[in-house]
């Protein structure tokens, strides 16, 4: 007798296929209804010889630059499969990638729910709600990722872990990521290869596909990160050791982290400063009186890292660019860090930090730092 062939046979649901399909078009879709956003070039007397540029993530459809990772994270649980026609979208954030998200799951009809610190600001969480999104408050900023997975556990849904999926979401070799955009729009000024790009580290996405793309372009560029006080990512940067932690959560909503995150790769980057919040924020506003409109505390970190690294350009006589980035609105902190009366219950004292960058940028004093 000749023996039965038995197959063992599955499928996955049409219409989850297809819908998957319609999914990712929707995405791609509102892709192209978005521009680029803008490369501004910052007037500043001091530093003659120095061109200095802000990549303006502003502007995204949600206002930072967690659009882009939200946008990447939603394609890759759609190109994985995780993501299907019922599911509940779950994020643990600070709040900007949470908007972002919710937005992306108001446009595929997906319910969504953010786990965050309960000190977010109460702008963020209004715009998560405005997009449709529920917020989960945590009172200890440590437990956001144990309750976004618990959370999504009861509801059946997807925990979108953007701490761990942010670095491997994006193509850093191209396809319009934010390394390829800042290149090509740098390509026709005065000093096209920046001697410097500056940027923090929230997940660890962006330093991430800057580095990569640095490297995989053979660009003499070099990356300098930026860490806020409390944070363990300077830390783990300077000793090596992955498994270091902060006790304190980070006053600078966005950015540093009390644990080095899966997708913070401190290979790529090659330079590493740790600024005080204070001075920080102090850049931030001093930046914001300079563009005419407010800008976040993560763009302050950014922008005080840049303004030394060009004070030690200009002492050794160097030419050349130096590139950072706008990470959001400042709207969204009205009643943090524009509010005098928030700062002065932190212990800030910003006026003696905006006076000494004030006047090193218009060329009015010497050195920013000491050598």
């Amino acid at each position: 007798m000749t023996a039965a062939l038995l197959l063992g046979e599955a499928e996955t649901g049409r219409s989850d296929a297809d819908w998957g399909r319609r999914a990712i078009e929707a995405i791609q879709n509102d892709q192209r209804r978005s521009a680029d956003t803008h490369l501004l070039r910052l007037n500043a007397p001091g530093l003659a010889g120095l061109d200095v540029y802000l990549k303006d993530e502003s502007t995204h459809p949600t206002g930072s630059l967690k659009h882009r990772l939200a946008r990447s994270l939603f394609l890759y649980g759609l190109c994985n499969g995780r993501i299907r026609h019922d599911t509940p979208i779950v994020e643990a954030s600070s709040g900007s990638t949470a908007i972002s998200e919710a937005y992306f799951a108001r446009l595929l009809g997906l319910p969504f729910h953010a786990v965050m610190s309960a000190s977010t600001s109460p702008e963020k969480i209004r715009e998560i709600e405005r997009q449709g999104g529920r917020c989960h408050l945590v009172a200890d900023g440590k437990g956001i990722y144990a309750a976004a997975e618990a959370l999504a556990r009861d509801l059946g849904g997807v925990y979108m872990d953007q701490f761990t999926h942010a670095e491997r979401a994006t193509d850093w070799r191209g396809n319009n990521n934010i390394a390829e955009s800042i290149f090509e729009q740098m390509s026709r000024e005065p000093h096209p290869v920046p001697a410097w790009i500056v940027m923090s580290a929230g997940t660890g996405g962006t330093t991430a596909t800057l580095g990569r793309y640095i490297r995989y372009r053979r660009y003499a560029t070099r990356l300098c990160g930026a860490d806020p006080e409390h944070s363990a990512f300077f830390e783990s940067y300077a000793t090596g050791d992955r498994s270091v932690t902060c006790a304190l959560p980070s006053r600078i909503e966005g950015i540093g982290r009390p644990r080095v995150e899966p997708s913070f790769l401190p290979q790529v980057i090659d330079h590493m400063m740790r600024v005080p919040d204070a001075q920080a924020l102090a850049a931030m506003r001093v930046l914001s009186r300079r563009l005419g409109r407010r800008v976040g505390g993560s763009t302050g970190t950014n922008f005080l890292a840049l303004c030394v690294l060009a004070d030690r350009m200009k002492a050794a006589g160097e030419a050349g660019s130096l590139v950072t980035l706008i990470c959001d609105s400042g709207e969204r902190y009205g009643q943090t860090y524009y509010d005098d009366g928030w700062i002065t219950a932190q212990g800030f004292d910003l006026a003696p930090h905006e006076a000494t960058l004030d006047a090193f940028l218009d060329g009015n004093s010497g050195r920013l730092a000491p050598a």
